[in-house]
């Protein structure tokens, strides 16, 4: 790890930004530390450079292949005992727009009416109910979704499984020309702030207190996942194994197809298992990156943590993932949002690993094109999972492209009399105004179709 002196134009630049900061009273000291904290890294210059001839293939012991995992035990009271050890936390500051949703994404309908966050609560009542366990399920929001989410939960009351919330960091966004925060420039409302990325789901978890309460009660680990991630369910065989191996830190990753070659994947890197982006690749080896040859895996974001380590590192401020400079425009003013990834943090930790998980852990909705494969007769639900269907023979779903007219979910939804079969279909682009029946049945004749 490089790390680079302030110059001194820059550290005038910290201390005025210390100095507007302090007056931002929407925003606690913890957040207005940690804030400070990110922008002296990024000013600094601090990168970490990848030299390219470092890196190495992980082996087996470091990315671990799923299908050699021991079994969970038979015995229901040691699952029992397994499952008491877990917390589950799904990040939920996301909110539905780029599918037209105004609220949080996870009460996007996905299936029989059930939206994300029904079908995790149904999976986590079913575990609590099977094996007589406590597994709790919490949620970070942002400062976007909060109320909206702790409105939406109240109906899963008088469920069989304790709820919480908290919210990750406020940060404000940063205007470029002259490094002044937004909302010091008069934008008070939501858009003169970010929440900064699922890497700060670490220090979020201890400043809400809800860390401590969790050690209190005997947690170990945490098992941290997209909400949109529909594959991501509690896996017996992991939570054995870093229990019983005394790992801190496990990244699931699953195998890479052309689609997924901007992802993330882990590399074995001076000794130390480590996350490499996209965007800390040298130009001249992308191609080499986005090749499924060489980089065989990618990041699914499922992540299992140990609750004292995260305790530990964040305590001793320890954990400096990768900043992630976001640029945006904000009513024409150019603004900077820095962020950092959760996955990046794994080679902090002591015993971390990855697990090469079968591609069914991955099932994310992003867009409405994902919600078609959800929806279709390519899955079933049952006690809550969403489950692949054993009458499709291929073992990749079907590449499926919608026209711009689908984009949104409410107009996606109108131009469906009911969800096509599609079990025996490769690929489908639909381009323009198209509307489709009931009862239809999408397959290859003879190669991709158009419609």
């Amino acid at each position: 790890m490089a790390t680079a002196t302030l110059i001194p134009t820059e550290t005038d630049k910290l201390s005025k930004l210390r100095s507007d900061v302090a007056g931002l009273n929407q925003i606690s000291e913890n957040e207005k530390s940690g804030f400070i904290n990110l922008v002296a890294r990024y000013l600094s210059g601090e990168a970490q450079q990848i030299e390219w001839s470092k890196i190495q293939t992980p082996t087996d012991e470091v990315v671990v292949p799923y299908e050699t995992l021991a079994p969970p035990p038979e015995d229901l009271s040691e699952t029992k005992k397994l499952l008491d050890k877990l917390v589950v936390l799904k990040l939920n500051g996301g909110l539905g727009t780029t599918m037209g949703c105004t609220g949080p994404k996870s009460v996007i309908e996905v299936r029989n009416g059930l939206t994300f966050l029904d079908l995790i609560v149904i999976q986590i009542e079913s575990l609590n109910s099977k094996y007589g366990c406590n597994v709790p399920l919490v949620l970070m929001n942002s400062f976007n979704t909060h109320d909206d989410t702790l409105k939406i939960v109240e109906k899963y009351s008088k469920s069989n499984i304790e709820i919480h919330t908290f919210n990750q960091s406020q940060y404000p966004r940063l205007v470029i020309e002259d490094f002044v925060p937004l909302p010091c420039k008069g934008q008070t409302g939501k858009d003169g702030w970010y929440p900064p990325g699922h890497g700060d789901v670490f220090p979020s978890l201890l400043n809400s207190g809800k860390l401590d309460a969790f050690l209190s009660q005997g947690k170990e680990y945490v098992f941290v996942a997209n909400s949109d991630n529909l594959g991501a369910i509690v896996d017996l065989k992991i939570l054995n194994h870093l229990v019983q191996n005394k790992n801190e830190y496990c990244m699931e990753v699953t195998p890479k197809t052309l689609a997924d070659v901007k992802g993330g994947t882990l590399i074995s890197y001076e000794g130390r298992v480590q996350l490499l982006e996209i965007a800390q690749v040298p130009d001249e080896h992308v191609n080499e990156f986005k090749s499924i040859e060489k980089f065989k895996i990618f990041n699914t974001n499922n992540l299992w943590v140990n609750l004292k380590a995260i305790k530990r590192l964040v305590e001793s401020d320890a954990l400096k993932m990768e900043i992630i400079p976001n640029p945006k425009a904000m009513d024409g003013v150019k603004v900077l949002q820095l962020e950092t990834a959760a996955g990046a943090a794994i080679r902090f930790f002591d015993h971390a690993i990855g697990i090469n998980v079968p591609r069914s852990r991955f099932l994310p909705v992003k867009a409405t094109s994902d919600l078609l494969l959800v929806q279709s007769d390519l899955y079933t639900l049952v006690d809550g999972f969403v489950i692949r269907n054993n009458a499709r023979s291929n073992p990749a779903n079907p590449s499926i492209e919608l026209a711009a007219e689908f984009k949104k979910v409410a107009n996606f939804l109108s131009r469906f009399k009911s969800i096509p079969s599609i079990i025996e279909l490769d690929s489908l682009k639909v381009t323009g105004d198209v509307w489709f029946g009931s009862g239809i049945i999408l397959k290859v004749i003879n190669g991709p179709e158009d419609i």
